[in-house]
């Protein structure tokens, strides 16, 4: 039986951004309504535009803070499911806090407005990351949902303002993911819903919502383009680098149906499609004829790395493919449409 159907209602929040816009389109194409929350209204503007053939099935919600004690008390009220997925991620902080607090505050802050406001409720998924799976190391390993991102945090408390950027944030996630468990396991015994844990790792491909421009993408998918399009040549030992990676759409599908398959409640599940090496992308992106880059060139690299290369990071997906039955696109299909799109956009 399923945990959601079409025709109930879902709580998405954070819904302007590049990962949850998707969950709303599919949401919406397979006949949910969608109550979205963004920080203004404003914020809205776009998606109540770009969705507007789906009329009153959408509803926007302005929560200004995500951090704020009972921010999404109204939010949730009268939801069937919660898709809870606002998260600072980017590279310009500097106060570890920038990222901790709203992503364990924001998390713990949804399950504590459900618990006290939506007695009918029956499935919250929320977004985790890779990055709190993943422990950073030279040695080539595979993870699974059983190991935790713990030197993250002991790198942050270590370091605090002086850790890098990306270990403040895996640790953010770790400790957001920890402290929405820990929260769920003191109060299952109260409610009637479950929750489950997406985790993803990098994620590519074409954007649903407006962007200015390309210094405007997420963090993931402006990594994407700068080593695809970006005209600055790259080092070999960089273009080498290995990491893992899921197309947008495919996480959004995922997100749905982690609402649905009743096997996926109480689970944390990694989507991944699998790993790459940057070189891989652009051997890719120039095998695609005709060129969608204005001016036909993309920058060639180091074919030769075809025959060197070395997934030094990967995931074990065979849990999501078994309690989601998921299919991912190809590294072919995901280039060949972001590059379209970027062309639509004038990049």
């Amino acid at each position: 039986m399923p945990i959601v159907k079409p025709g109930d209602k879902i709580l998405v929040t954070g819904a302007n951004g590049y990962i949850p816009a998707w969950v709303v389109n599919q949401l919406l194409k397979k006949g949910y309504a969608v109550r979205a929350t963004v920080r203004s209204k404003e914020k809205g503007t776009h998606l109540q535009e770009y969705f507007k053939k789906f009329g009153d099935k959408l509803e926007i919600a302005v929560v200004p803070d995500i951090t704020a004690d009972g921010a999404f008390n109204e939010a949730v009220e009268g939801v069937d499911g919660i898709e809870h997925m606002a998260s600072p991620f980017h590279n310009n902080v500097d106060d570890p806090e920038e990222f901790i607090r709203p992503a364990v505050d924001g998390t713990v802050g949804v399950l504590k407005s459900a618990l006290k406001n939506n007695p009918n409720l029956k499935r919250i998924v929320i977004t985790s990351s890779c990055a709190a799976v993943i422990t950073v190391q030279a040695e080539a390993r595979t993870f699974s949902e059983e190991d935790w991102n713990e030197l993250s945090i002991k790198q942050t408390e270590e370091l605090g303002r002086k850790a890098d950027a990306m270990t403040k944030y895996r640790a953010s996630k770790t400790l957001a993911e920890r402290a929405a468990w820990d929260f769920w396991k003191a109060h299952k015994s109260e409610v009637n819903w479950d929750i489950a844990f997406i985790n993803p790792p990098m994620v590519f491909g074409p954007p649903i919502q407006e962007v200015e421009s390309p210094e405007k993408l997420n963090t993931s998918l402006k990594a994407w383009y700068d080593f695809v399009i970006g005209d600055d040549s790259k080092s070999r030992d960089v273009l080498a680098s290995s990491n893992s990676w899921i197309d947008v759409r495919d996480l959004a599908d995922a997100h749905v149906l982690a609402l649905e398959k009743e096997a996926a409640g109480g689970e944390r599940i990694i989507i991944t499609q699998g790993p790459y090496v940057w070189q891989e992308w652009l051997d890719i992106a120039n095998s695609i004829a005709p060129s969608v880059r204005p001016n036909g060139k993309i920058v060639k690299g180091y074919p030769e790395l075809e025959e060197e290369k070395e997934y030094k990071i990967k995931y074990d997906n065979s849990k999501g493919k078994r309690l989601l039955g998921i299919t991912y696109r190809s590294k072919e299909e995901t280039t060949r449409d972001t590059l379209a799109d970027f062309a639509k956009r004038g990049w």
